[in-house]
């Protein structure tokens, strides 16, 4: 496994007959920008939007990327959450290095229960703290505000979040004027338009030249509420295409991937498919007899009721560990269930943040606590959508422009992963 790399190193190399600055962030090597660079979070934007909509004709920036540049399908985090793949987005590392591996945890020194809505929990620094240390203008711009804040982290730069863009302050974000500078009020936090205005404030930071390093991180809201092919679907994917159209027209590389994909988690009817899982041990082993913990939980859970496809369970006694997870995995729709050492060590995640062991959902089923801690009320006028496990840990990964044969080839000899993206745009792609 890479070893953390503390603060920012710089080196200059040879390429070619250029020197080119590089930095080390959690040992891997990036090169310094030359131009305009864009890496977009494509929040939820499981493989079947992009195929639905290329086949479509609704994305020809895309199917562009896929014919001239590149594209591939990658590697997400599992589980397959926003935290902890926009964080090793960022780092360029598994959450067993940046030590995020949810949204909501349980805090077993003190038995609370916490989201987290900051970077206090990150164990590395981020690439994009050391570029803006190397000297490169650099700006995160997140639907989400509680998102901003972890992957701001010790970032001297330009950081703000659609949700709060009418708070954005130099002192608090690098820059001030955010609504003004995009031309509209700040988004509704449930709207589509919580997305597209990232890409907009990505658009003006480009045409302003007030950065040339950009991470862009969406909402996925739209892939919560609307399968592949439906129409607010098309009209939110068709919407994302032209920016990133006019990304690359602006000089920029700009490279795309998701932090997870999205499936349908409903029944037949239409109602939710859900396991409630300490309603179910509860009934078996008795009340209180574990404390299931979803860690798909964030501020924003109206449309998905806090409910995806991987749970961790702490149990009241430590005897009872082996029986409780025999009767996880015999229940319809569980397709996996680990003790927590072995978990952390499949995923790559922190042993030491691990449940007694988890539970993962099949691709048609979510995972919940007890019934009564779910309200889904927000689900009212659309199938339970959701992500969490391995099911949706299979994510699109592109490039708008073409990768080296050189950097091909290194990247043959080991799984892609979503957190090269950085990698790909930096050193893959001639300047």
């Amino acid at each position: 496994m890479l070893a953390p790399t503390p603060g920012c190193m710089v080196r200059g190399r040879k390429a070619g007959r250029q020197a080119m600055a590089e930095v080390s962030v959690n040992g891997r090597r990036y090169r310094t920008p030359e131009r305009p660079t864009v890496v977009i979070c494509y929040d939820g934007c499981d493989p079947a939007y992009i195929d639905r909509g290329v086949a479509d004709g609704i994305l020809p920036t895309i199917s562009s990327f896929q014919r001239r540049g590149f594209y591939a399908l990658a590697r997400a985090v599992v589980p397959s959450f926003t935290n902890p793949n926009n964080t090793s987005i960022v780092t360029g590392v598994p959450p067993a290095m940046h030590g995020i591996s949810g949204n909501y945890y349980l805090d077993r020194a003190t038995g609370e229960e916490r989201m987290i809505t900051d970077g206090s929990l990150m164990r590395c620094g981020t690439i994009l703290a050391a570029m803006a240390r190397a000297g490169v203008p650099t700006a995160a711009v997140t639907a989400k505000d509680k998102l901003r804040l972890m992957l701001a982290r010790d970032l001297a730069g330009i950081n703000f979040s659609s949700e709060r863009a009418d708070r954005a302050s130099e002192a608090e974000n690098g820059i001030a004027g955010v609504e003004a500078m995009v031309g509209r009020p700040r988004p509704d936090q449930y709207s589509a338009d919580l997305s597209l205005y990232v890409l907009d404030a990505g658009l003006a930071l480009l045409a302003r030249r007030a950065a040339r390093l950009l991470y862009l991180s969406l909402s996925d809201f739209v892939q919560h509420a609307h399968a592949p092919g439906e129409p607010e679907a098309d009209a939110f994917n068709r919407a994302v295409d032209e920016r990133l159209a006019a990304m690359v027209a602006a000089g920029a590389v700009v490279g795309v991937v998701a932090d997870h994909g999205m499936n349908d988690k409903s029944r037949a009817d239409g109602t939710p498919n859900v396991v409630f899982l300490q309603d179910e041990l509860d009934a078996r082993f008795g009340p209180g007899s574990v404390r299931v913990i979803c860690p798909i939980t964030d501020p924003f859970v109206r449309h998905h009721g806090a409910l995806g496809s991987f749970v961790r369970v702490y149990a009241r006694k430590a005897s009872d560990i082996g029986a409780l997870m025999a009767a996880s995995r015999a229940l319809p729709g569980v397709e996996e269930v680990l003790d927590g050492p072995a978990a952390a060590a499949r995923f790559e995640l922190p042993l030491d943040r691990e449940g007694d062991f988890v539970v993962l959902g099949d691709a048609g089923t979510a995972i919940g606590a007890t019934r009564a801690e779910h309200d889904l009320a927000g689900l009212a006028g659309h199938r339970l959508r959701s992500h969490g496990g391995l099911g949706e840990a299979t994510v699109p990964f592109m490039v708008s422009h073409p990768l080296r044969a050189e950097y091909l080839a290194a990247l043959a000899g080991r799984p892609l992963r979503n957190y090269d993206i950085f990698e790909a745009v930096l050193n893959g792609v001639d300047t």
